[in-house]
């Protein structure tokens, strides 16, 4: 096994995605060239009537427009009117085409979102039980949500406006150079220390946008832990404590989103004003060369025009930067979730199960710790026969537990070897593994789904399949009672049933899946002792053909083990069958010599 790889997220990435939607792209490219030439030539219409018509200079245009009409329709009025008409038909024309770009865009932006979303989760996959405890579901749902919904914007809303901003702005500049190339080269050196300022105030904020998007998750974490525990946080009284602690981190979110708010805000205002004093000083120049120069007093209105005309691409553009910089933070954020602890990569691919085959497991010299050298396991050394029934026990805090992860493999153990039907587990595909051993626990997950669904998950089973499961977990006849049978909902978590009938609903799973190893960690903990043994007896046959691991403290279930290990401070201090532990001198007698009749 060796540490994976992780490939981080790049704007050279998302770039490479992008120039992968060929079609959309090039409607979005296109259409924009379209928008572009229809908008660039407006602020140029009205103004030149003010030379040719008001004060009577005919020009190229009224050439034109003599050639079109006829002799009775050459005058003011109409000259005035057919430019307005054309003036608002190509306005019209423009934003709609602008409405078109924006759709590419947005298919573009969302099929990127979708992506982004595959990729991270393909990560999420990876990421080992360490990585999960580090980050947390509130951490990882601010990431899938806030960041990439932040990049989604950028993407979908900035980018598009930037090709129909730069081109509008190169186009102004053309027609500019045409009317006086003076005051088209002005406007064109005017514009880049415009932007070049307004970057220098937008990097200066893009680290209160990374504070702000760092609070946000913080306080979504600590929302999803408390709702998640509402139950048992509203039985121990302590509400208004988590609540409390919720208000204090959402008052944290406003603070930095103030901070951000404000400055990014003033960053804009000043890129702008910075605009505005050029703007000015560009007007003054242009009244000068109405004086000094042949510049007439219709093409300074449409200089006037073009001003005005180029405010909006401009601000834009100045917008997009502080947009990048939240974008990039985001991406940064993004990257976080590559470098959690992930699973060591596994190249077997041995299948050592056959299905409905019981399958023996020998585990050999296992030990394991925690980065801090606390050593969990020490020495563990186990053989299972194939259809053989154990049972582990021993005092909380002894390694049992973590044993089952590493038989699933859902820790890398630190030395020694576990094998099935003797086959190194490394060397075994995790699918197979984990397809083949079904685990049972004290406290099962169940989903805010129907009965049905939380049995199956995912798979498909049929009805009566599902009815044969509730039977042999003795909870069938509880599900029939229902008004919707196995669609009855069962809340958050399984709000709706009792402790017993989570269990239940959990060995039921179990029994659907058929699977060649069980695991029963304090799987009955909760039935009452009637109820408890119905369901041994109703598992009994199940289990005779397969390798069955118990965890349990209850001695009823530890008896029917062929054979019970002891666990003590993360080794084996005893084995054997409950009358020779029973009559030893050891720690099973410390536990269940009181109980044994």
């Amino acid at each position: 096994m060796k540490d994976r790889q992780p490939r981080l997220l790049s704007w050279q990435w998302i770039s490479n995605e992008i120039r992968g939607f060929k079609r959309p792209l090039l409607i979005a490219n296109v259409v924009a060239i379209l928008a572009t030439a229809l908008s660039v030539p407006v602020p140029l219409l009205m103004p030149l009537m003010v030379d040719e018509v008001l004060l009577n200079n005919p020009g190229s245009t009224l050439d034109t427009l003599n050639m079109l009409l006829p002799t009775s329709w050459q005058n003011a009025t109409v000259y005035i009117t057919l430019i307005f008409v054309l003036t608002v038909a190509l306005r019209i024309s423009s934003v709609l085409l602008s409405v078109l770009q924006s759709r590419q865009f947005t298919i573009i932006s969302k099929s990127l979102t979708l992506k982004l979303r595959q990729r991270l989760l393909q990560q999420i996959q990876q990421i080992s039980l360490k990585g999960y405890e580090t980050i947390g579901s509130g951490g990882l749902s601010s990431h899938l949500i806030t960041d990439v919904d932040t990049i989604d914007r950028f993407v979908g809303e900035t980018l598009s406006k930037l090709i129909i901003s730069g081109l509008t702005i190169l186009g102004t500049a053309v027609i500019l150079l045409l009317i006086d190339w003076r005051l088209g080269l002005f406007i064109l050196l005017c514009n880049p220390i415009v932007i070049y300022f307004s970057k220098i105030l937008g990097s200066k904020v893009k680290e209160l946008k990374k504070d702000e998007n760092s609070a946000i998750e913080l306080f979504q974490q600590s929302l999803v832990e408390t709702l998640d525990a509402i139950h048992e946080i509203r039985t121990a009284n302590r509400e208004k404590h988590y609540l409390k602690r919720i208000a204090e981190r959402a008052g944290n979110v406003k603070h930095r989103a103030i901070e951000f708010g404000w400055k990014s805000e003033a960053a804009g205002k000043l890129s702008f004003l910075v605009f505005l004093i050029g703007f000015e000083l560009f007007r003054a120049v242009a009244m000068l060369m109405v004086v000094f120069s042949d510049l007439t007093v219709g093409q300074i209105f449409a200089v006037f025009g073009y001003l005005w005309f180029m405010m909006t691409p401009v601000n834009e553009l100045l917008g997009m930067q502080v947009a990048f910089y939240s974008a990039n933070g985001a991406l940064q954020r993004l990257n976080k979730i590559f470098t959690y602890p992930t699973i060591p990569e596994q190249n077997g691919n041995a299948d050592p199960f056959t299905k409905g085959e019981p399958v023996a497991i020998n585990v050999k010299g296992l030990t394991f710790n925690y980065e801090d050298d606390r050593e969990i396991l020490r020495g563990i050394n186990l053989d299972i026969a194939a259809g053989e029934k154990i049972a582990i026990v021993g005092a909380s805090g002894g390694g049992k537990s973590t044993l089952i992860q590493l038989l699933l493999a859902l820790y890398p153990k630190s030395s020694g070897s576990i094998s099935y039907g003797g086959c190194e587990i490394s060397n075994i595909a995790p699918d197979a593994l984990r397809e083949n051993i079904a685990t049972v626990l004290q406290h099962p997950t169940l989903f805010n789904d129907s009965i049905r669904n939380n049995l199956c998950m995912g798979e498909h089973y049929s009805s009566d399949a599902c009815w044969d499961a509730l039977k042999v977990a003795e909870l069938a006849d509880f599900v029939a009672e229902m008004e919707l049978n196995l669609d009855t909902p069962i809340g958050t978590r399984g709000v709706r049933l009792s402790g017993g009938q989570r269990q239940r609903i959990a060995i039921a799973r179990m029994v659907l899946r058929n699977p060649a190893i069980v695991i029963l960690d304090e799987a009955t903990s909760a039935l009452d002792t009637e109820t408890e043994a119905k369901v041994h007896s109703n598992l009994k046959s199940f289990l005779q053909q397969r390798t069955t691991i118990v965890i349990a403290h209850r001695l009823s279930a530890v008896k029917q083990a062929d054979t019970i290990y002891v666990f003590e401070d993360g080794q084996i201090c005893q084995s054997g069958r409950h009358h020779e532990l029973i009559s030893a001198e050891g720690v099973y007698r410390t536990l269940y010599g009181g109980e044994d009749t």
